[in-house]
Order: structure tokens, then C-alpha cells, then sequence
């Protein structure tokens, strides 16, 4: 027997939801009930938030890619692990 769910949920994040299950072939109803399907087997809620970097190692990072695009600060590449060890340990 099938039952209705009525959940609130923000606007934008159900039509945007909605275009995601669309190009993955889905409908939004499918994945909200393999969803459920999962909690009841796993009797877990697992949240994911995307890894985002502070400020500090953001700049550090666009540093480092502006480097590697320009050539600059470059070492290796290594033909052995020993080399490399060798390297690091200067």
C-alpha cells in the first residue's frame, strides 16, 4: 500500500533537486524513497558537506596554482622514492 509524504521544503532546493534526479534519469520521488529505503536498512543519517578551504589555505592554494600554471617553484619529477626522500631531506 502507498502513502502520501508532505514535507516543507524550501522552493528552490526542491526545483533544483528536481533537475538534478531529471538528469540523472530520475524522478525526485524515486531518490527520496531509496533514500528512506537506506535509512531504515542502515539505520543511519549520513550529512556531507563539501570540504571547503579557510581563507589562509585558499590564498595558499591560488598561490601554489598560479606557480604550478607559471612554472615556478616546481621540483622533480623523481625517478625513485629514494630520490625523493633525498629531496625532502635537504
Amino acid at each position: 500500500m502507498k502513502t502520501l509524504l508532505t514535507i516543507k521544503t524550501d522552493k528552490e532546493l526542491k526545483e533544483t533537486a528536481q533537475e538534478v534526479a531529471g538528469e540523472l534519469g530520475f524522478p525526485l520521488g524515486t531518490l527520496v524513497n531509496a533514500y528512506l529505503r537506506q535509512i531504515v536498512h542502515t539505520r543511519m543519517v549520513a550529512f556531507r558537506a563539501p570540504l571547503v578551504p579557510n581563507e589562509k589555505t585558499a590564498r595558499m592554494l591560488r598561490k601554489r596554482l598560479a606557480d604550478a600554471k607559471a612554472g615556478r617553484n616546481m621540483v622533480g619529477p623523481f625517478s625513485t622514492t629514494a630520490e625523493q626522500n633525498a629531496w625532502l631531506d635537504r
